[in-house]
């Protein structure tokens, strides 16, 4: 057993002890609590909404080199206690300890990448129709953003909203997942460390009433969110109704097309990364794996035998190579889509089962599906776990129809050796992200994420795009 951390919402840069009513258990061992978390409320929202607007013209106003200084001392201390911290977010959310430093030194290049795009808002100077007439244009902080981030990364997202909205002044109050706020927690607490000032960054710690005062504040000017589409869908609506900026990230059921000329090892090696790794809790997994027939049944035998041998356990113990899923919730839904899959006429070629392990968690048998159709629900609906399934195709036509043929669109992978059918793919592919010879799971922070259909709504983020969420143009005209 670990000590048990004890949470606190940060409110005007001072850590806010309330009643920890709420736990937060380690998903490998749920005898261990890792963190007693508060319930927060509208009142805690309506303090730190006021806390950062108060702090807006200030930290708006202030040196971009000022900002930029503080958010790669930021990531220079994230990356120095990558260790601790990693350790610390596999306990919480149940990724290998790998996964875990990975994912903490993924936020550290996120937040140290925005330190140096603090420094490079740019506008335009134009000539103007009216001769004397002069034109620039320039971008400007918008105000109090609202941040709710999942528990699938809970320190790279709330990395990759937080650091674009402050590098280029805006001020924020966050709401982490209830399954991992302690990750969260930390790293808002180095932020403050690194020199922020009061009140730029708050979080409010609770359940979905914490998110719904944010985005129903009229004081939150824009909101950005990653999560189910039913939650989305209420905050997209919630922002319309008040004109708020909206960002969302909704998931989803993304398709793997291994063709006849794919070199077989390589392709089962992409399919088990895409589909497995981090226990299938991607929003960019491989999740429908649509095989040409001429390579079907070799890929199939291939990838159930890597399945198979896969090493579930605690996510601490470094012969893990998958941890659990991150809730009893989680688990529980991947089993039931593995019973609705076998009702439908799919075939379990390896997993589905219950897992008896030393320690009581919520471990999930990493499962292949064969002899699925298209339209059954196990490859419509998102899982959200180590569940994937396989379609058999005649043709290439045949398999990008059935990859575009869903609602989702975020991610979309191939693996062939044709030139000509990689970059058709590329192009007709519906999906905001194309990944040819890669497995679909796997982004750089420094470039554009998103989807397309309802796997997202709005502003592109990351990289270089992120600048027109968390910004607004001003247009000037001036006559000598």
């Amino acid at each position: 057993m670990t000590e048990t951390i004890e949470l606190n919402h940060w409110i005007n840069g001072e850590m806010v002890a309330a009643e920890r009513p709420g736990e937060s258990l380690n998903p490998s061992d749920i005898r261990e609590v890792v963190a007693r978390t508060p319930d927060g409320g509208e009142a805690e929202v309506n303090a730190a909404v006021a806390s950062a607007k108060a702090a807006f013209p200030g930290w708006s106003e202030a040196s971009p080199e000022l900002r930029a200084d503080i958010l790669d001392r930021a990531g220079t201390l994230v990356m120095e206690r990558r260790e601790a911290l990693g350790r610390l977010l596999s306990r919480e959310e149940g990724k290998t300890l790998a996964e875990g430093i990975g994912e903490t030194v993924r936020a550290g290049r996120v937040l140290k990448y925005f330190a140096g795009e603090a420094l490079r808002v740019h506008g335009q100077n134009l000539a103007s129709v009216r001769p004397g007439v002069e034109i620039q244009t320039y971008r400007q902080a918008v105000g109090v953003y609202g941040l709710i981030t999942p528990w699938n990364f809970p320190i790279a997202i709330p990395a990759w909203k937080a650091a674009p909205a402050l590098a280029f002044g805006n001020t924020v109050v966050m709401k982490p997942a209830g399954p991992t706020p302690a990750t969260a927690e930390a790293l808002v607490a180095i932020l403050h460390e690194a020199g922020l000032p009061k009140g730029v960054l708050n979080m409010v710690i609770g359940r979905g009433r914490v998110g719904q005062a944010i985005v129903d504040h009229p004081d939150v000017a824009g909101l950005s969110f990653t999560g189910s589409q039913g939650v989305g869908a209420g905050v997209a609506a919630g922002a319309v109704k008040r004109q708020a900026r909206v960002q969302l990230e909704m998931g989803g059921k993304n398709p793997l097309i291994v063709l006849d000329d794919a070199d077989l090892e390589r392709a089962v090696q992409i399919a088990l990364d895409g589909s497995f790794f981090a226990t299938g809790q991607r929003c960019t997994a491989s999740s429908r794996l649509i095989v040409q027939e001429g390579i079907h049944d070799r890929f199939v035998a291939a990838l159930a035998e890597r399945v198979a041998a896969l090493r579930v356990g605690d996510a601490l113990d470094p012969q893990t190579q998958m941890g659990p899923a991150v809730s009893e919730d989680q688990m529980e839904t991947s089993y039931r889509y593995i019973a609705v899959a076998r009702e439908e006429g799919g075939r379990v070629v390896t997993g589905g089962e219950r897992l008896q392990m030393e320690k009581p968690g919520w471990y999930v048998q990493p499962t292949l599906i064969a002899d699925t159709e298209a339209g059954m629900r196990i490859n419509h609906e998102e899982v959200f776990g180590p569940v994937a399934s396989v379609i058999r195709v005649k043709d290439y036509e045949q398999a990008l129809e059935i990859a575009n043929g869903v609602e989702f669109g975020l991610s979309a992978g191939i693996v062939t050796s044709s030139l000509k059918h990689a970059r058709d793919f590329q192009r007709r592919a519906k999906a905001g992200m194309t990944m040819v010879n890669l497995p679909t799971a796997g982004v750089d922070y420094h470039v554009p994420f998103g989807g397309s259909k309802s796997s997202s709504y709005g502003a592109r983020e990351q990289g270089f795009a992120a600048v027109e969420f968390f910004t607004q143009t001003k247009t000037s005209y001036s006559a000598s």
